[in-house]
C-alpha cells in the first residue's frame, strides 16, 4: 500500500487537479442552484452559486483527494457542502431529493463533456497531436471522464450524509427517515472504512467502469 512512485503520483495529481476541482465545485453549485430554483435562497445569499474554488474548498475533502491520488485506484474528494433549507420547498421531501440528485447528475454531464473534449483532441491535425502539451490535455480529458463518474456514483451511495442518503430518505416514512439520517454522524468513518478495506472499490468499480466505457464508446474512444 505504501510502495508509492512519487513522481508518478505527482504527475497523476497534476493531471487530475482540474477535472477534480471542476467536478467538486460544479457538484456543489448544482445543489445550490437547484435549491434556489425550488425556492431556497440560502446558498445564493451566502455567495455559494459561484465557480470560484476558494468559496467551496473543504480541507478534509482536499486532503482526501491528495491521499487517494497517491494511494488508491479511485481519486475521491469533496467540496464544502452548500447550505440547503428544505423549509423553503413546497414539498420538502421531494425538494431534497431533486437537490441531492442535481450534484451527481452534473458530474455525469461533466464526464460526457470531458469525453467530447477528448474526441475533439483526437481529430486535431497530426502535427498538433504531439508533445507534452497534447499528452497532458488528452490524459486530463480521459481522467476527467473517470473522476466525474466516480464522483457521481460515489455520491449516490446511500450512506448519510452522501446525496444518495437524501434521495433514499425521501422515499421513507418521516420517522424512519429521521432515524436513518442519524447515521450521518458516523458517515465519514463508514466511508473511510469502506475505502481502506477495498469494499468501496468493489462497489464503485463496475458502475464507474461500465459508465466510462459506454460514454467513450459513444465517441469512438473505447480501446
Amino acid at each position: 500500500m505504501f510502495d508509492i512512485d512519487f513522481a508518478q503520483s505527482v504527475q497523476r495529481i497534476t493531471v487530475a487537479f482540474v477535472p477534480m476541482m471542476l467536478g467538486m465545485v460544479c457538484h456543489e453549485v448544482a445543489h445550490g442552484w437547484a435549491a434556489w430554483r425550488l425556492g431556497d435562497p440560502t446558498a445564493k445569499s451566502q455567495g455559494r452559486l459561484t465557480l470560484n474554488p476558494a468559496v467551496h474548498l473543504d480541507p478534509m475533502g482536499s486532503l482526501m483527494f491528495v491521499l487517494t491520488a497517491l494511494t488508491s485506484p479511485f481519486v475521491l474528494g469533496w467540496a464544502k457542502p452548500v447550505p440547503v433549507n428544505a423549509r423553503w420547498f413546497r414539498n420538502p421531501s421531494k425538494g431534497m431529493m431533486l437537490v441531492s440528485f442535481a450534484g451527481p447528475l452534473t458530474n455525469f454531464v461533466l464526464a460526457i463533456c470531458f469525453a467530447l473534449f477528448a474526441k475533439v483532441l483526437t481529430v486535431l491535425p497530426p502535427a498538433l497531436q504531439q508533445g507534452t502539451v497534447f499528452e497532458f490535455f488528452i490524459n486530463m480529458a480521459a481522467i476527467g471522464v473517470w473522476i466525474n463518474f466516480t464522483l457521481g456514483w460515489f455520491n449516490l451511495i446511500p450512506i448519510p450524509p452522501l446525496d444518495g442518503s437524501h434521495i433514499l430518505a425521501g422515499m421513507l416514512p418521516p420517522k424512519m427517515a429521521w432515524q436513518y439520517h442519524q447515521v450521518g454522524r458516523y458517515g465519514i468513518i463508514i466511508v473511510i472504512i469502506l475505502l481502506t478495506s477495498g469494499m468501496l472499490g468493489r462497489v464503485l468499480w463496475p458502475l464507474v467502469d461500465g459508465s466510462a466505457r459506454v460514454v467513450l464508446s459513444m465517441f469512438g474512444l473505447a480501446g
